[in-house]
């Protein structure tokens, strides 16, 4: 049905023309959420309440703008005030320095502190402009842990001009402010994030269909027989291994051995490759003492450079596993 039809119909009370209204919008709407707020869990929060303000609103949508962006406006407001409620999200690193040691991991940080990763089927493959940077640069984990850093004005102007593709005026329009003002945060913007030398999606294509089935197979086989040189050989030097909401982190190849052998490979594994953040990303099963069954204790997100894994972010937080649709367990048989 047309826009206009069903945005006439809404307006005159019809709460089902309104859902197939924003239906074509929500995709974008949880990912441009989920680059705000670094969280597949806050970003479902800021689509609900932007759906529900949107609802109470749409007797004062005047049509001066478009409805996308008018729910963008909603959205990154709501954005704005979620996370100046609840802090930025952040990475191992940003909470203290590596460990050297493995005797001592300390204890879960709990609460809306960690960046978390995002399903990559939570993003449309539709093309055009809501589409654009979604499915790979946009919602990378490098990246949208980068634009946590970000003060919540700069990281808004930022996503709206240089991911989403509004223009000054539009944005300027969106956050209430002039040009000039959105134009200066863009600036300020630039000089803080660095932009890697190489993306994931670059990386990933570098290694063609056929590398990344290649190294999925190694990384899978090298865990599950705890092969520790064959999963050292896949890692950079520089390499590091995280595993939020463990505040523990190791920085540099021989520290990473030292941790899989000390502690990562004192259980049995399976493995099951499954997508997040535009990279390539395991589910991870651990044996439990009795043996009867693996169960789901980590989701990893392996981040690359030069054919080499320059990062592999650990997850601990057994609410994530909801978020990915995971299996709680698989037995020792199922490969």
């Amino acid at each position: 049905m047309d826009e206009d039809v069903l945005l006439e119909r809404a307006r005159a009370g019809d709460e089902g023309a309104f859902e197939r209204l924003v239906l074509a919008y929500r995709g974008e709407l949880a990912a441009h959420c989920y680059r705000m707020l670094g969280s597949p869990h806050d970003a479902e929060d800021a689509v609900q309440e932007t759906l529900l303000n949107a609802w109470r609103g749409l007797a004062g949508f005047e049509g001066r703008s478009s409805l996308r962006t008018w729910l963008y406006r909603i959205s990154t407001n709501t954005c704005l005030r979620l996370s100046g409620k609840r802090g930025p999200r952040v990475m191992s690193p940003d909470r203290g320095p590596a460990l050297g040691r493995t005797d001592d991991l300390g204890t879960f940080v709990g609460g809306p502190v960690w960046m978390e990763p995002w399903p990559d089927d939570l993003v449309s493959d539709e093309p055009g402009p809501a589409a654009s940077y979604l499915r790979r640069e946009g919602v990378e984990l490098a990246f949208v842990a980068a634009l946590q850093r970000l003060p919540g004005t700069q990281r808004a102007v930022l996503i709206l001009r240089e991911v989403l593709g509004f223009s000054a005026a539009e944005v300027a329009g969106l956050l209430d402010t002039s040009v000039a003002s959105v134009n200066s945060a863009l600036q300020r913007a630039g000089r803080t994030m660095r932009a890697p030398a190489t993306t994931q999606r670059e990386e990933l294509g570098a290694l063609g269909a056929g590398g990344r089935g290649e190294l999925v197979a190694l990384f899978m086989a090298a865990w599950e027989r705890a092969d520790v040189d064959g999963l050292v050989a896949l890692l950079a030097d520089d390499a590091r291994f995280t595993m939020p909401p463990l505040p523990a982190w190791f920085d540099g190849r021989e520290d990473v051995r030292r941790f899989l052998v000390e502690r990562v490979f004192a259980f049995e594994w399976r493995l099951r490759p499954i997508g997040a953040n535009g990279q390539l990303g395991f589910a991870c099963y651990q044996r439990t003492p009795g043996g009867q069954v693996f169960l789901l204790a980590a989701i990893i997100v392996l981040s690359l450079r030069d054919g080499k894994i320059v990062e592999i972010a650990g997850f601990l937080d057994a609410q994530l596993h909801d978020v990915f649709g995971l299996s709680p367990e698989i037995s020792p048989e199922e490969r």
